[in-house]
């Protein structure tokens, strides 16, 4: 049997004609990226890297990738770098946008990055005429759990106690319920002390609202410095929170988590003000938290946050995103329902709509579901947006990269 026979029976094996074969492997190589524009939603999240500014990358082929986050100024550089090149080639962009300008990107613009990334892989989707989830290997899951994180719950009213709210958080479907320790309006005194102190009768009232068997977890907001963070996990421990999130300050977290882990065995998740994986490794490695709150696109999109998926099914680590926007949530379906470990996903769009939408996200009874959608699944209506800037031209002002022999990228 000659070579040929050999390939012509691998390709009818595989039920993928080899006419088709060759057409999907063609078709991306004459694909070019010829404009990228940016809009603005009718209420736009101000706050850094909670962007929901939508991002679309467009190419000579009609295929329009959809994506989200970022600020005029990171994107206008970053996808300037993918003007005229083919748009399937992810990683190398990824490494491009990344690497070009000296400088590694800061938390602001790996955000930007992370836009234009998910639109990539909404492109690469579309033109394969699958979900992205199938081609980061599958759902291992059939739904992604949830936990709510704004009560924007049928029955939650104003005035509601803690236990009420949190049993009606279960009976809507939710896997957790989530409660807040700041428990004090903004921009006030914050009397740290009571509020650790008023934290333990909070708690009780959501262990008594979710049932002996049912989960409740509970967000500390970097509020308490490494002492008081100690005190407040010593307090509720018998309660048995599913998890404590962000219990200390992001700007310490490299040594206080490791200090906080030796002193509480309460499960810890922290991260969703970090960015790539790099902030992440050595926790994971160390076991000093216990679920990562990476999230997209903040984290340099799906690209990066497969990496961060793998280093964490390594150590058997959880991942419990923290939301952004709605395109972004709907993409991090795609990447947490291929993840092998444990997820759960905040989640605060429940009883809310977008008129510039009219496919994004499938949530129902507390869960997110896949679809059979081609790329990320969403379906925008740019009507109701406004238009904020749009790049056409290559950004090649001060931009230098170096490669290896072989054609990658090395370090400027």
């Amino acid at each position: 049997m000659n070579r040929r026979n050999v390939l012509r029976r691998l390709v009818t094996a595989s039920a993928l004609p080899l006419a088709t074969l060759t057409r999907v492997n063609a078709a991306p190589s004459r694909m070019k990226i010829t404009r990228v524009r940016v809009y603005s939603p009718p209420k736009p999240n101000p706050l850094f890297n909670q962007s929901d500014l939508v991002v679309t990358v467009e190419t000579d082929a009609g295929i329009t990738g959809i994506g989200e986050g970022g600020s005029p100024d990171t994107l206008e550089q970053s996808a300037g770098r993918l003007i005229g090149r083919d748009p399937h080639s992810i990683e190398t962009l990824w490494q491009d946008m990344s690497r070009s300008f000296f400088y590694p990107p800061g938390r602001e613009k790996e955000d930007a990055i992370g836009a234009l990334d998910i639109a990539l892989w909404d492109i690469k989707g579309k033109v394969l005429n699958v979900p992205v989830y199938e081609l980061l290997g599958g759902m291992v899951r059939n739904y992604c759990e949830c936990y709510n994180t704004a009560g924007i719950i049928p029955g939650v009213h104003a005035g509601m106690s803690v236990k009420e709210r949190a049993q009606l958080t279960i009976e809507a479907g939710y896997r957790a319920y989530r409660m807040d320790a700041a428990g004090a309006p903004i921009n006030t005194v914050y009397n740290t002390r009571e509020r650790v102190n008023q934290l333990y009768e909070d708690c009780a009232q959501a262990r008594d609202g979710v049932g002996k068997n049912g989960d409740w977890v509970v967000d500390f907001h970097q509020r308490f410095d490494l002492a008081d963070a100690v005190r407040a996990c010593d307090l509720i421990q018998p309660l048995a929170p599913f998890f404590v999130e962000d219990p200390v300050r992001a700007e310490a977290f490299n040594e206080d988590l490791p200090i906080l882990r030796q002193k509480t065995n309460l499960p810890i998740a922290a991260g969703e003000e970090w960015g790539n994986r790099w902030d992440f490794n050595k926790l994971v490695e160390h076991h000093d938290i216990d679920f990562v709150r990476a999230t997209l696109p903040n984290v340099g999109g799906i690209s990066e946050m497969k990496k961060i998926a793998a280093i964490c099914e390594t150590h058997f680590v959880g991942m419990v995103p923290h939301f952004t926007g709605p395109i972004a949530t709907a993409a991090l379906v795609h990447c947490l329902g291929t993840f092998s470990g444990p997820v759960l996903m905040e989640y605060n769009f429940q009883g809310k709509s977008f008129d510039y939408l009219p496919e994004c996200l499938d949530f129902k009874n507390g869960k997110l579901y896949p679809n059979q959608r081609p790329g990320i699944g969403v379906e925008l209506d740019t009507k109701p947006l406004k238009l904020i800037t749009e790049i056409t031209q290559p950004v090649t002002n001060r931009a230098q990269l170096y490669y290896r022999p072989d054609g990658s990228i090395t370090n400027w």
